[in-house]
């Protein structure tokens, strides 16, 4: 893990906020006897079951990037890249967004991104647009939204953004896309899901995160806690 990356995660753990929003979680998965993270384990697990391959509008598409040591993309990325390629070559959409930064003095992830899509016949020109500062995917999203926001034509209303990433990461991205105010839809890289249990232990890492976001968000509404709020929107 590079070192840019660690510090990030590091820091985000540091944060007495996010510390607060774990805690209430937490809490919240022990008075419920792990009910309520089994609630979220079936949530996370139907949307990655039900995401689709195919996007209804797919005029943005949003392709989420993922780490990458040495430059290497590995099997997940390397899925969510073939996604798109077969997106663009079946029905190219408007734009697309390749969400992700790097380390210090690599190739970020957007970089990466662009250069196996032209590879795998993208055309060099197609409207493919870097976000290559954020480190993950609530970051990724954030930055995509300023993005669009300022290439959007104000008269017409915003069209839905078509999330692309792995299925196992698809509830997440949905969750901070809705707090964060986008019309969305899901894609999935994969064509089908897959019972691994390598995917299984993705799933219940990635219901443990959406359970902390979710609960930990509901928890800074009901309390009027404009600063947590103002982390995740």
């Amino acid at each position: 893990m590079s070192r840019s990356r660690l510090a990030h995660q590091v820091g985000l753990l540091a944060d007495r906020d996010i510390l607060h929003s774990l805690a209430v979680a937490a809490a919240a998965c022990a008075a419920s006897g792990g009910l309520l993270y089994l609630g979220y384990l079936a949530h996370v697990l139907r949307v990655a079951r039900s995401a689709p391959c195919e996007p209804a509008d797919g005029h943005s598409v949003l392709l989420f990037g993922k780490h990458a040591p040495r430059g290497r993309p590995d099997a997940d990325f390397s899925a969510r890249l073939a996604r798109a390629a077969a997106l663009w070559s079946a029905r190219p959409p408007q734009r697309m967004l390749l969400l992700g930064g790097g380390p210090d003095g690599g190739p970020s992830e957007a970089a990466l991104a662009c250069s196996a899509l032209v590879r795998m016949g993208v055309p060099a020109d197609a409207p493919l647009v870097l976000e290559d500062r954020s480190r993950d995917t609530l970051q990724n999203l954030r930055n995509a939204r300023a993005l669009l926001e300022r290439d959007r034509d104000s008269v017409d209303p915003p069209r839905p953004v078509t999330l692309l990433s792995s299925r196992y990461h698809l509830a997440r991205c949905a969750l901070f896309a809705r707090n964060l105010g986008l019309r969305w839809e899901l894609c999935a890289a994969e064509p089908t899901f897959s019972w691994r249990p390598a995917t299984l232990w993705r799933l219940a890492g990635e219901a443990a995160y959406v359970c902390w976001v979710d609960v930990g968000t509901r928890w800074a509404r009901l309390i009027g806690h404009q600063r947590m709020l103002a982390r995740i929107s």
